[in-house]
């Protein structure tokens, strides 16, 4: 299957890297947009330019675009992108709309509601400019040493060579590779029977976020070393703990008793989704 110049907005991170990675394997020739100039090489050319200023960008004839950009603001950009000839659109945005709506971080709960909000505008943007849309939101995303999640959970582990877990850990996770989400999104462009659709984009394996952890320090060959910590204890603990650990917050302590689960039957029948099972694998600490 090759897309002509499929257009990547989002081209240089976790998951529009491995798009743009992925149409180069199956012999398109995808166009990346980059605030920062990049090198055409290996299969790829690049615009330089800024998705919330598109008007300035030379932009190529566009046909399929992919965008892991804010989906505000790629719904900011669709009359832009439809009239350099967009008729395809495949975006990302998260099911954190669905499990993370009621946080108690207010900041946190601003983030996702504007990721809802985002989400409805661009479906009406594209339906208001005859752009076939498809939604993706993938749950827990990694890319070993490049995300915010698996990899930041990695490092404490690294550092610490311990993580501590709140009432047990038994909230269930389903981590997803940046990978299997390119070949979903790539997949999803290719079938027009996906137009107009939302799929939830979870992981190969239900696991509980005790285990998930412990996966990571098999990922890392440390011995897995899991500290159980009441919730009383974590109460106490927790604003010295979070000034201390890079990277551990409340709410990210306070969501490992909670289960964030979805279905993956639906993108597994129409667009053939077979996310791999949960085994990261990091580089020698």
């Amino acid at each position: 299957m090759t897309l002509p110049q499929p257009f990547v907005v989002g081209a240089t991170g976790m998951v529009g890297g491995a798009i743009v990675r992925r149409l180069i394997a199956e012999g398109a020739k995808p166009v990346g947009l980059s605030r920062q100039p990049q090198r055409t090489a290996d299969g790829v050319s690049w615009v330089a330019g800024d998705l919330q200023d598109l008007g300035r960008v030379a932009l190529p004839p566009l046909d399929v675009v992919f965008a892991t950009a804010p989906v505000g603001r790629v719904a900011d950009a669709v009359p832009v992108l439809a009239a350099a000839g967009m008729k395809r659109l495949v975006v990302f945005t998260s099911t954190s709309i669905e499990t993370k709506w009621d946080t108690p971080d207010p900041e946190e709960r601003t983030l996702i509601r504007d990721w809802g909000a985002g989400e409805a505008r661009v479906i009406a943007a594209c339906a208001a400019h005859n752009v076939g849309c498809t939604v993706l939101r993938p749950t827990l995303i990694y890319l070993e040493g490049r995300d915010g999640n698996v990899s930041r959970i990695a490092g404490l582990i690294r550092r610490f060579r311990f993580f501590p877990l709140m009432a047990g850990g038994e909230g269930l996770r389903q981590p997803v590779h940046a990978d299997d989400l390119a070949a979903a999104a790539v997949a999803a462009a290719a079938r027009p029977h996906a137009i107009g659709k939302t799929y939830n984009l979870p992981g190969g394996e239900t696991l509980s976020y005790r285990e998930m952890v412990g996966r990571i320090f098999d990922g890392l060959g440390l011995p897995r070393i899991i500290v159980p910590v009441p919730d009383w204890a974590w109460r106490i603990v927790l604003p010295v703990a979070v000034k201390v650990l890079p990277g551990l917050s409340a709410t990210m302590a306070t969501r490992m008793a909670k289960n964030m689960t979805f279905d993956a039957e639906p993108a597994a029948a129409e667009l053939g989704f077979q996310p791999r099972g949960f085994r990261p694998q990091f580089r020698s600490h």
